[in-house]
């Protein structure tokens, strides 16, 4: 912002205290029209030049006092000038649901599927710097890993923890259904921000039918919730996640190698674009040039003291 836009928008936070500029005013008015005692010299009767220059030399320095004074005046009124609005970012609520079955240990690329998938949440997580993140891993049971957080180092050092095959049994199978509705009660709760699920699986559900997607869905859709399915591995998707897709305006996906993975999380991170808002106009303290022209006087006056002043007499 240039100076003369800053002086446009500026007011001050006490204005009433500005009558207070009315004394270096004053201080001003008596350092011109004073005159001082006068001696008469020898050398007043001379030819020598009057030296008019000098005189207003010394008459600038000696009203630097009471230009100080009122800077000092307009500080003590704190001068407020506008900020311009600035571009917030629109927070969304992401939550992964992961599949921690048995088959998710199928050979997938150099890895297997389950290394693939938290690979690729890993490198999400690290292009939508700003949302919230949270990671919910399933199989015939649910367990909430990481809550919605903005601070995903939860989420990117869990790999070796979640492997299928060091998880309890009853994380065996797969149930979706279960998965999604413990999802649903998370994201419902969220005041801020838009809604998403994406979710990782291998496999048919035993817990999902058309109908019971199909109501799933509608219930997702009422709290403004997306889901994004993607089938990890060979085959079509199953069936049931397009039911439980379609309400909520998501997508399914088919991912047969890790590329083909890569590339879907990439296709979902431009279906939801960053989104901008502008943040609120503020009013800010605006001392620092008043200071700083402050100090260069301050320290002009002092070096004047050293030789440009009047003699006493």
């Amino acid at each position: 912002m240039s100076v003369w836009e800053m002086t446009k928008s500026m007011s001050f936070g006490h204005p009433w205290w500005l009558l207070l500029l009315v004394v270096p005013l004053l201080l001003a008015v008596w350092e011109f029209s004073r005159r001082g005692p006068r001696i008469a010299l020898p050398l007043d009767h001379g030819t020598q030049r009057r030296g008019s220059w000098l005189g207003r030399v010394l008459l600038t320095c000696g009203m630097l006092p009471a230009l100080l004074l009122a800077l000092a005046v307009l500080i003590v009124c704190r001068p407020l000038v506008t900020q311009l609005p600035k571009q917030e970012r629109k927070l969304t609520n992401v939550e992964f649901v992961l599949d921690v079955s048995g088959s998710m240990t199928s050979e997938f690329g150099e890895g297997t599927q389950y290394d693939a998938a938290m690979e690729s949440i890993e490198d999400f997580t690290s292009r939508r710097t700003g949302d919230a993140f949270g990671l919910t891993i399933f199989g015939n049971e649910v367990l909430r890993w990481t809550p919605l957080t903005q601070d995903v180092s939860a989420i990117r050092s869990a790999t070796p923890f979640l492997r299928p095959e060091l998880l309890p049994g009853h994380f065996g199978g797969t149930e979706i259904g279960k998965a999604i509705l413990f999802c649903q009660k998370t994201l419902a709760r969220r005041g801020e921000g838009d809604r998403l699920i994406i979710l990782l699986s291998d496999g048919e559900s035993a817990d999902l039918g058309t109908m019971r997607s199909r109501t799933i869905g509608a219930n997702l859709a009422a709290d403004q919730i997306v889901l994004y399915a993607i089938h990890i591995g060979e085959g079509a998707p199953p069936q049931d996640l397009y039911e439980l897709c379609r309400p909520t305006r998501g997508r399914v996906f088919a991912a047969g190698n890790p590329v083909a993975l890569s590339n879907v999380f990439a296709h979902i991170d431009r279906m939801q674009p960053v989104e901008l808002k502008p943040s609120a106009v503020e009013r800010v303290d605006l001392f620092a040039p008043f200071a700083a022209s402050g100090l260069g006087i301050l320290g002009f006056y002092v070096l004047s003291l050293f030789g440009l002043r009047f003699t006493p007499w």
